[in-house]
């Protein structure tokens, strides 16, 4: 039996070892790390000499891996983030006993081949679990740290980023076996050139996406402005002093962060002329995004009076918006006549950060961080907008986290969208890895999709990625306030990914539950559950 020291040490070491892999994201971006990342915590977890005990140390090490991920939330969420993470780490409980069930004891070989399969597909179900946007979303996904690695992206455009970390998880396990198991190093060796001869194939027989023309895409990051009752205005006028910087460099599409507007345009006519002239001085549509309480419907006539007096004939209609009072973050398009009428209403906000889930019963959040004060309103579907002058483009918006969703990149690629765009703020997390983070998101869903992405911020990281998740020009870190133009090439055909969607996680779902069938069948024949595998005898404190 384990002396007390000795648990201890192994749930500090747990805790310790389920962090390591927030060394492979963004800012360190050590991508190789995370292909032996997971090596410690796994050998933690076959070496527990109980089920019991090594789902504790599974919990332990999720919460390490959360609490480390998502460090930078500590300024908004303080203590919270603790409670939060315990409560994640639990997702990770199924995945440490399969993990201590195929590769503890001897590591027979056939359990060994097993586990090469059985324990990459339970790894995504704590991934799978916290995409659900009650829970946080998908930030943070193991495969998502292989962003800048080309024939990895690859392999997302085939099966997303879950056949990454399927693959990721895969090379781990299979790093362990070699290590623990000398009578199973035939299948580990089979199954990390089985990694390789896959990545392989895809890099060389998938095809690449078509490149079809090009389209000069502006991005304009005012940067960090100092926090007043006149914050809003003095961004707006920032934004605008870039954007003219931009006449006679001919963009086909200017594109402003999250947040840039602060006011409805339809309650603020002034703020509508504005940019209808500052559309018309560069001579191309600004996508703004608009974060603010929503003007009754009837004052919609002013705007359209407003933007008829400056020359023009536009209205302030709207493309898939909800028609609720309350506050919004909504993508706009703005020509020279003033909105174009297209609108997208952010559909999945930040827990917390944008409303307190269960608000009566979480609402004291508000007291100990920056939890948000009112809960803002939900847009109610996604939206493709067309691009005036250019018939060939469709423009799919995305707000801010919603860039982490695999599925709705996937969603605006489906229905014609030529580009996708995420409008972002990350002001409140400037000095911290989460700027890095955001934009890398961005890769990952151009190389899904093949569609070019321009993730566009108030305050960096700015980047902007082609169809292949490739980064294109330089990205405008947080320290820059400027206008940045970009030739994107446009992309033809169909990804494997749009085309087929989540089939990694369809398929490790069905090898889990064969497995849990058979294990149910053979529990049934013997009239026993299966026995425990016998863990390394571990040392007490009388040795």
């Amino acid at each position: 039996m384990l002396s007390k020291p000795v648990r201890w040490w192994r749930a500090a070491a747990a805790v310790a070892a389920g962090a390591l892999p927030c060394l492979a994201f963004p800012a360190l971006s050590l991508w190789w790390f995370a292909y032996v990342a997971l090596v410690p915590w796994m050998m933690l977890l076959r070496s527990a000499p109980t089920g019991r005990r090594a789902a504790l140390e599974g919990w332990l090490g999720g919460a390490g891996f959360i609490l480390a991920v998502h460090h930078w939330l500590l300024p908004s969420l303080h203590v919270f983030l603790v409670p939060l993470a315990a409560l994640l780490g639990l997702l990770w409980i199924p995945w440490a006993l399969l993990v201590r069930e195929l590769l503890g004891g001897d590591g027979a070989r056939g359990r060994a081949g097993a586990a090469l399969v059985l324990v990459p597909a339970a790894w995504l179900l704590p991934e799978l679990a916290r995409s659900w946007q009650g829970l946080g979303g998908p930030w943070g996904l193991l495969g998502a740290s292989q962003w800048q690695v080309p024939p990895v992206l690859r392999l997302a455009s085939v099966g997303g980023v879950w056949l990454v970390s399927l693959l990721v998880v895969a090379v781990n396990c299979a790093v362990v076996i070699l290590i623990v198991a000398p009578a199973a190093r035939v299948p580990a060796v089979a199954g990390l050139t089985g990694c390789a001869v896959l990545t392989g194939v895809v890099w060389l027989w998938v095809p690449r996406p078509e490149v079809s023309g090009g389209l000069r895409v502006a991005v304009v990051q005012p940067g960090l402005v100092a926090d007043g009752p006149d914050s809003a205005d003095r961004r707006f006028d920032a934004g605008e002093r870039l954007t003219r910087d931009l006449a006679g460099q001919r963009p086909d599409l200017v594109v402003w962060g999250e947040s840039s507007v602060g006011a409805d345009l339809t309650a603020r006519p002034d703020l509508a002329r504005r940019l209808a002239a500052l559309s018309a001085e560069v001579g191309a549509p600004l996508l703004v995004n608009v974060d603010a309480r929503r003007a009754p419907a009837g004052t919609a006539t002013a705007t359209a009076t407003a933007t008829a007096t400056a020359g023009g004939t536009g209205t302030a209609g709207t493309a898939g918006g909800s028609g609720a009072a309350g506050i919004y973050k909504s993508a706009v398009l703005v020509g020279p006549q003033g909105p174009t009428g297209a609108r997208y209403d952010k559909m999945r906000l930040v827990p917390f950060g944008e409303y307190i889930p269960a608000r009566a019963l979480f609402g004291w959040a508000t007291s100990v961080g920056k939890a948000a004060g009112e809960d803002r309103v939900p847009g109610d579907s996604p939206v493709v907008m067309d691009l005036p002058g250019r018939p060939d483009v469709r423009l799919g918006p995305l707000v801010c986290f919603e860039s982490a969703f695999p599925d709705m990149s996937r969603h605006l690629a489906r229905e014609g969208a030529g580009l996708l765009i995420a409008q972002s703020a990350t002001s409140s997390f400037q000095h911290s890895w989460a700027p890095a983070q955001h934009a890398s998101l961005a890769a990952l869903r151009a190389a899904e999709s093949g569609r070019p992405m321009v993730h566009a911020t108030l305050t960096g990281i700015s980047a902007v990625y082609g169809p292949s998740g490739e980064r294109l020009g330089s990205a405008l870190p947080t320290s820059a306030s400027t206008a940045a133009l970009y030739e994107v090439p446009l992309a033809r055909g169909t990804t494997l990914y749009v085309r087929f969607g989540d089939w990694p996680v369809g398929a490790a779902l069905a090898v889990l539950a064969v497995y849990c069938a058979a294990e149910g069948v053979r529990s049934l024949r013997t009239g026993k559950p299966a026995p425990e595998p016998t863990a390394p005898r571990a040392r007490t404190a009388r040795g």
